[in-house]
Order: structure tokens, then sequence, then C-alpha cells
């Protein structure tokens, strides 16, 4: 008779609860259920699987060989149901403030003519991951290294900073502009999002840092503070690229460090076109 795979969840469920009263209260069966499931398993291989001499539950050694190699079976199934569900879904991109700035539209249309039966969603998730750790993006685009440790990144290019100030600010109407000057004279306060923006009192050297900072969501708060006059922010050319906003004005910045951008995907993927996705954003980005 075959072994079946409610027969190797039930020895995984005893090995892991230590009891059988607790195994079958987390796979939701009785207790005279699952002993007569471990009974029928071990009838079924030919050996004791579970040591019974005690109140907890051991794995004899035969047991213990068989769960290893049970919870790679499952495992292994759950991998394969993951695959087929994702099949007949788009690749979704995240991002939290700007993709690839003046890329993104080159990067969207090459991947439409390569692979026009392969659908690509472009998502706005506001959290340090873009959405990877919550399973809302298969892949991202991001200004920050999360974390994370589920979560793989590869730096793509650099990209230059920008100051950006309200558009009736002293400082405009300038072509370039330093550090120092945002925040000499009666400075505004600087509008930081922590989770996922780039910027922090960091770029100044202690002695000019700004005197008070603002806490954001999302881009679209950190504009919209900016536009009315409540703060200054510090951004990258990717997010002016792909952010212009009535009120705003974006001033590129002389002396501050370039911003990275990263492009991350889960250690184990969750769909199955994510690494001709990943070749798709390198040779866009490369040319």
């Amino acid at each position: 008779m075959d072994v079946e795979l409610r027969h190797l969840k039930a020895l995984a469920a005893i090995a892991e609860a230590g009891t059988v009263t607790a195994a079958a209260a987390e796979l939701h069966m009785t207790q005279p259920a699952l002993s007569r499931t471990l009974a029928q398993l071990e009838a079924r291989v030919g050996v004791r699987l579970v040591d019974r001499s005690s109140r907890h539950l051991d794995l004899t050694r035969a047991g213990a060989t068989l769960l290893g190699h049970g919870r790679a079976i499952l495992a292994h199934l759950d991998a394969a149901l993951a695959d087929t569900r994702t099949v007949d879904r788009p690749l979704r991109l995240g991002y939290t403030c700007a993709v690839l700035g003046q890329q993104t539209v080159p990067l969207l249309r090459s991947w439409r003519q390569a692979h026009p039966d392969a659908p690509l969603e472009v998502v706005r998730q506001d959290n340090s991951t873009a959405g990877l750790a919550t399973g809302d993006a298969d892949v991202a685009v991001l200004r920050t290294v999360p974390a994370d440790p589920r979560i793989r990144t590869e730096a793509l290019y650099t990209e230059d900073r920008v100051a950006a100030l309200p558009d009736d600010h002293p400082l405009a109407a300038r072509e370039r502009v330093r550090l120092a000057e945002l925040t000499s004279g009666p400075p505004l306060p600087l509008a930081l999002w922590p989770d996922t923006g780039t910027a922090s009192v960091d770029l100044w050297p202690p002695a000019q840092r700004p005197d008070r900072t603002i806490e954001v969501h999302n881009v679209d708060e950190w504009l919209n503070l900016i536009a009315t006059g409540g703060a200054f922010g510090i951004g990258a050319a990717g997010t002016a690229e792909s952010h212009g906003h009535p009120g705003v004005r974006f001033v590129p910045l002389d002396d501050a460090p370039a911003a990275t951008v990263y492009l991350a995907r889960p250690a184990h993927p969750t769909h199955p076109q994510t690494d001709d996705f990943l070749a798709a954003v390198r040779e866009v980005v490369s040319r």
C-alpha cells in the first residue's frame, strides 16, 4: 500500500507538537483519527516511527529519517502549487517612490515586445521592501537595502540627488545649490520618510544639519508638504524625473553623495518569470 501525503503531514505534526493530542488539534482531527493515521503509516513502511514509551512522543531513527524526506516532499509540493498559481497572473514590479526614472518607459516597452504573453504590473508599495516581504510584489526597485534576510539585492546604478523646494523658495530659481545653503538663514524643516527615503540629516556635517525634521509616510505626503511651503526635501534624480508636482521645484545638488538604485527579489522567487525580468532590467540599465 502506498504512503499518502496525509500520512507525512501527520508525522510532521506529531514531531512538531510532541503529542498526538496537540498534533490532532493542529490538524483539526480527532485524537483517535490521528492515531489510526500514524498506525497506518507505520504498517505501510514496516517499521516503528514513533517511540511511545513516554508522555512526550519522540521519533525513532527511522521516523526521523522519514520525517526529513517527508518535509522535503511537502515543501516541494507547496512550491509546485505556488508556481502553478502564478503562471496566469502578472509579474508584479514593486517600487516606493520611483521605478527607474527615465528608463522606466524603455523597460516597460522592451518587456512588452519581448514577452507579449507575460503581463507586467507596476505597483507602488509604501514600505521598505516595496511589497516583497508581504508577497505583494515579485521583484522591486529600491533606494535602500532592506534588512530582511529573505530578500536579495543588487546595485543597478547610482543617480544624483536633488533638493526639492517650494517653487517660491529663494533658492528655487537657482541652477544648482549646495547642502549648506539649504540650512542657512531661517531654514525650513527637512521632510523625511524613514521607511523608504534615502535622505537623512547625516548628509550634512553636524554643525550644518537642519534644526528640525518632519516625518511623512510616502512620496505623495512628501511632495504636498513641500509644495505648501511646510518643508524642503532631498531626493534622488529618479524621483524628480517621475514626480513633477505643482509647487515643487527640483534643483540639482552640487555636493550631495549619489544615491544607489537597487534591484531586489525574494531569496525564493515567487513568479516563474522573475529571472527573465531581472535580465531585462539589467539590459535596459546597461544601454
